[in-house]
């Protein structure tokens, strides 16, 4: 019987869903960050949070990628919830932007994804570098406070960070009345 790792190598199946993940976390991230719609704004985040879930699968880190889908994509749908709720009528004109927070985003941006490919760079991706295959609580503890203990505390901060943009959605909202 003819299976398909007799035509594509698994290989192949692999690296293709790691380069589809990339694209939808690289996708989602150009229509967070370029459209002018607070909805699509927030489709895209979602969509990018998607694709890091994928990247964190192919890694071996099944316990971070559900973390990811459950605090990041669920988040997204609250956070979705409160942008349209606090959100000024779509027929009112959009406020401009001001060229000096743009360009300073543009650089905070510039220099996060500079220290994050060196990061990438300098970690040993070698065997032996996934996450042990005990699952306990108390294994995934030690591991989420000592090896793990940048990325769980990276997902606070993204957190604190999503709470403060909507305390600033509501402000504003609260401005123009």
């Amino acid at each position: 019987m003819t299976t398909i790792s007799d035509f594509i190598p698994p290989i192949i199946v692999a690296q293709g869903a790691f380069w589809l993940m990339v694209a939808l976390t690289l996708a989602g991230a150009f229509i967070a960050v370029t459209l002018p719609k607070i909805l699509h704004n927030i489709l895209g985040l979602a969509l990018s949070m998607f694709g890091v879930t994928g990247i964190y699968l192919f890694l071996g880190s099944q316990f971070v990628a559900m973390m990811q889908l459950l605090i990041y994509v669920g988040a997204i749908c609250i956070t979705y919830i409160f942008a349209i709720m606090l959100s000024p009528p779509q027929e009112l004109d959009q406020p401009k932007k001001r060229k000096t927070k743009v360009i300073a985003a543009l650089i905070v941006s510039v220099v996060a994804f500079i220290g994050m490919i060196q990061m990438i760079i300098s970690v040993n991706w070698g065997p032996g570098t996934t996450l042990t295959r005990d699952w306990s609580i108390k294994t995934l503890g030690q591991q989420l406070l000592t090896r793990y203990f940048l990325v769980f505390e990276l997902i606070s901060l993204l957190l604190a960070i999503a709470i403060i943009g909507a305390i600033m959605i509501a402000g504003i909202g609260q401005k123009r009345d």
